[in-house]
């Protein structure tokens, strides 16, 4: 990067987060300040809270590459957001609202038992754990590939400065900090989607590349075909992202502490319902620039590898030199094909449109065989290099062909992005530690400012943790997969649990206690044997609780009064 770039991500991540500490200042000093910014957050704060937190680093360098890889079907995963907002606003929000409860999981006690509330909290440390740990492997990656660092000491410094600050700040420096954030996000990736496109031929406008890249089977975002084991269709959005959501947002408590620090249940629902409008368009956005970028190096020579690390440890083979020059030739082919499939879709020709698109397909075939033989050169050569370049994709774009100044904006873009997921997932471990363990069991009775004081180290403790998980992250593939995959295996369960607990009320603590641990061992093992797509088992996990607690409740013997 160059100075100006350094500039201006330093003036970005420096002027927001600033904003933010000195914002939340007043709110650190007690318990519900640090853990709920007091409870008096407005709508948009909690729109914008809850979309920073759900849209880390991992969306911003995984997305676009999932879209230049596999098109744009990512964002039927979505599709049952909106359905899912409207269902924790007429029922969640109330509930949790009415009760004052600083976790999710306080509820369950009251509703169950001890028991039922301390596993289901368990059930949400470890997968909000996991993700944490990826999540700061997500701008490791750009600092570790921008800079030349070694990857491991990149997560640990980058988790222990997140850490450090989510130690010093509250609820509402992280609310603040965050709102900004989603206005440089928005901004930069409008910008990149933009540049995207002007750097491109000067004849090709934004509708022919639009055009170019549904030819070329990248602006696939619908697809009706009911099919378990495809992980991307309308049904497996509606329903399993509807479930997925519904748990995500109901009962993780990285969600669920942000809108409850609502200053009122319509507050709360206001911005719940915003959240679920602004998503989809988002996320929508986010893929069209992986698909744009696409279509960039149908006229600009896409490197074999697109994590420069990796490729410069067999740069200087002879293996390597002739695998690149087989590309390049490859290349120049399939360029004059673009360009033919251009004039043949501005003429309106459908069968010369055919016939170059034949051509093309023919040629990423080749390309992609010597993407594979490249793969396997690393392997041989450096077999701890990660081969699933995915996530390098649109971060080697950013590098190699965006204006100076703009490279500085889209880093500061997505370190911004993880330090606010990272720090309402840091702020979720703490409060479930604190309140639904420590508190409960270990410390019930003492001051305000001991909880403080030990909310703090407990911080501290979950990004050590998080910061060793991230080191295992490097060979996961596709991160945003990662991510909710982590989510599938446990979400399913616990929204079961609260299910139960909402809709039966004859069904008592140990049904489902038992019924929730069943369902578990159930999911990850439908998931290891591979039986289907990952967002089914939010479903299954759901309604396996719903089942074993039903069962296990008839078959109980009733005690007998009298």
């Amino acid at each position: 990067m160059k100075n100006i770039d350094w500039l201006v991500l330093v003036v970005t991540l420096g002027g927001i987060v600033g904003f933010g500490m000195w914002k939340g200042r007043a709110s650190r000093q007690n318990i519900e300040g640090f853990l709920l910014a007091d409870r008096q957050l407005p709508w948009y704060h909690v729109t914008l809270s809850v979309m920073a937190t759900q849209a880390s680093a991992i969306t911003f360098l995984s997305a676009p590459g999932q879209a230049y890889t596999d098109g744009m079907r990512f964002v039927q995963f979505y599709f049952g957001l909106p359905l899912a907002m409207i269902v924790l606003s007429v029922t969640f929000i109330p509930m949790f609202k009415k009760l004052n409860v600083y976790t999710a999981y306080e509820f369950l006690e009251g509703r169950f038992d001890l028991k039922t509330r301390v596993l289901t909290s368990f059930l949400f440390l470890i997968p909000r754990a996991l993700s944490t740990g990826v999540t700061i492997a997500a701008p490791s990656i750009i600092l570790s590939t921008i800079l030349g660092w070694d990857l491991y000491w990149t997560n640990i410094m980058t988790g222990l400065v997140v850490t450090l600050y989510c130690m010093y700040g509250g609820s509402k420096t992280i609310s603040y900090t965050q709102m900004q954030q989603m206005f440089v996000v928005l901004i930069g990736m409008f910008l990149a989607g933009y540049m995207v496109v002007h750097l491109l031929p000067s004849e090709i406008g934004f509708v022919d590349t639009l055009k170019v890249a549904g030819k070329m089977g990248k602006l696939n975002a619908i697809d009706w075909k009911f099919d378990l084991n495809n992980r991307y269709n309308v049904w497996s959005g509606l329903i399993g992202g509807f479930f997925l959501q519904l748990s995500y947002f109901g009962t993780d408590q990285s969600q669920v502490g942000r809108y409850l620090s609502g200053e009122s249940v319509g507050e709360s629902r206001i911005g719940l319902l915003m959240n679920g409008m602004l998503k989809i368009p988002m996320q929508f956005l986010i893929l069209l620039v992986g698909a744009l970028v696409f279509v960039f190096y149908q006229f600009n020579q896409p490197p074999l590898f697109f994590n420069q690390t990796g490729l410069d440890k067999i740069a200087n083979t002879q293996e390597y030199r002739q695998i690149e020059a087989k590309h390049s030739q490859i290349f120049q082919e399939k360029k004059v094909a673009v360009a033919q499939m251009f004039d043949a879709l501005k003429s309106g020709n459908e069968q010369q449109i055919e016939q170059t698109k034949v051509k093309v397909t023919e040629a990423d075939k080749a390309s992609g065989e010597l993407r594979t033989e490249v793969k396997d050169l690393l392997k041989k050569t450096s077999p701890e290099t990660d081969t699933n370049d995915t996530n390098y994709i649109f971060l080697s774009f950013v590098t190699k062909y965006l204006p100076v100044g703009m490279v500085g904006l889209l880093i500061a873009v997505i370190l911004l992005a993880s330090m606010g997921s990272m720090a309402s997932a840091f702020g979720s471990l703490t409060s479930c530690t604190i309140i639904d363990i420590y508190k409960r069991l270990l410390h019930p009775e003492d001051t305000d400012q001991h909880y403080l004081t030990v909310s703090r180290w407990v911080t501290l403790g979950w990004g050590i943790f998080c910061i060793i998980v991230a080191q295992f992250t490097a060979n996961i593939g596709s991160l945003i997969e990662a991510v909710n995959i982590l989510g599938s295996w446990f979400y399913g369960t616990i929204l079961g649990v609260f299910l139960v607990a909402f809709y039966f009320r004859n069904i008592q603590g140990n049904a489902v206690f038992w019924a929730a641990i069943l369902a578990e061992i159930i999911v990850i093992y439908t998931w290891w044997i591979d039986l289907t797509a990952f967002l089914w088992l939010n479903l299954i996990g759901c309604v396996l609780v719903i089942v074993f607690a039903y069962l296990i409740h008839l078959l109980t013997p009733k005690k007998v009064i009298g």
